[in-house]
């Protein structure tokens, strides 16, 4: 009974998309609206086969958040005409999400984590969530703070739609 289908992406998928997959999962399953996500996450430059990046494990699970089996994987564009939504976390992965959309193809709406209604959107701040990669445990802290930010607006959104889905 899926009826949304997400992929989030990043640089090198293994720190903020599979974040973002993690938690919007758990929050999908809070509201009882699990069994209508399909939730995924891929890279532009992917660090594939690679688990998730330790540190945004501990980040993970320091919040309770169970982060299962993941591996990092490549964006194919193609999947943009498989999926309803592919949230991109900062700019750049926007642009080269675009860039290689086939446009006649191009059926999933491509939209940044923190363009949904979060302060900071009302606010006109950054709507790029920084990579926490070449950092300290405080910026995956920082990081995980804006997924879950994101993931909560997101869901927000669409929890009218996926309940009368």
């Amino acid at each position: 009974m899926v009826t949304f289908r997400i992929c989030f992406v990043c640089a090198g998928n293994i720190c903020r998309s599979p974040m973002a997959e993690v938690i919007l999962r758990h929050q999908a399953s809070a509201l009882g609206l699990a069994e209508r996500l399909a939730v995924d996450s891929a890279g532009t430059a992917a660090d594939v086969g690679f688990d998730i990046d330790r540190r945004a494990r501990r980040a993970l699970e320091r919040r309770g958040y169970t982060p299962l089996g993941h591996r990092g994987r490549q964006f194919e564009p193609a999947w943009l005409s498989e999926r309803d939504l592919v949230i991109a976390m900062e700019q750049s992965h926007l642009r080269w999400l675009e860039s290689r959309a086939p446009k006649s193809a191009h059926t999933a709406r491509v939209r940044l984590l923190l363009s949904y209604p979060t302060a900071r959107a009302r606010q006109g701040g950054s709507l790029d969530i920084p990579d926490p990669y070449f950092g300290d445990e405080a910026e995956f802290e920082s990081c995980l703070d804006l997924v879950q930010t994101g993931c909560t607006a997101l869901l927000g959104e669409l929890r009218a739609e996926l309940a009368l889905s």
